[in-house]
């Protein structure tokens, strides 16, 4: 049985804001820290947190802590995340055809 809308309006619940699908994408070449992540999408602190926190809840994201003065919190896609990009390939294709 194929996948109705309800799980393709599910699916963009979950990953389609601007601000995750930036995030996912700067992650999509390994693991940042939260600083880094904070420069190259220019989000403010306090979306790039929320945001952070939506998308390791969903499984997308993972968050390692690291010890040390001060302490590093970093960033990386899960299995999940990383399954997403044969998806974005797809979209990305669609949108080179048809938008203008």
């Amino acid at each position: 049985m194929e996948p109705g809308p309800c799980s393709v309006i599910e699916s963009f619940d979950m990953i389609g804001s601007k601000w995750k699908l930036i995030i996912i994408n700067d992650l999509q070449n390994g693991e940042k820290r939260f600083n880094e992540l904070k420069r190259s999408t220019e989000a403010s602190s306090r979306t790039l947190s929320r945001v952070l926190q939506d998308l390791n809840e969903d499984n997308i994201v993972e968050k390692r802590i690291e010890d040390g003065n001060p302490v590093a919190s970093y960033y990386s896609l899960t299995d999940k995340g990383l399954a997403l990009f044969p998806v974005f390939e797809e979209i990305n294709d669609w949108a080179e055809e048809w938008l203008e």
